[in-house]
């Protein structure tokens, strides 16, 4: 079984920056990909980025250029580095993980992020 835990969410100021850190319980090398996604209040869950195990990066158009994803293989963690935050990027923000060879895929329990004006 797998565990996803994100930490670092929070409540900034627009223009202020956030780092989510998703740990995993395993070894996230056994993961083909592994991502960040949104669910915005009254809005459905949205893909923010994601990153495979090659390093092959996709973003979502709303967060291109302000958001970086990284994986840190030897911590096991996957990180996203939020910059110049809108109050429009305010959501539960949740961790995903797909491994190899496999249809499931991984959540974690989300962590809030909320931009004021």
């Amino acid at each position: 079984q797998v565990h996803l835990v994100e930490s670092g969410g929070g409540l900034v100021q627009a223009g202020g920056s956030l780092r989510l850190s998703c740990a995993a319980s395993g070894s996230i090398s056994s993961f083909n990909s592994m991502g960040w996604y949104r669910q915005p209040p009254g809005k459905q869950r949205e893909l923010v980025a994601a990153i495979t195990s090659g390093g092959a990066y996709n973003y979502a158009d709303s967060v291109k250029n302000r958001f970086t994803i990284s994986r840190d293989n030897a911590k096991n963690t996957v990180n996203l580095q939020m910059n110049s935050l809108k109050p429009e990027d305010t959501a539960v923000y949740y961790c995903n993980a797909n491994p190899f060879f496999s249809t499931r895929t991984y959540w974690g329990q989300g962590t809030q992020v909320t931009v004021s004006s």
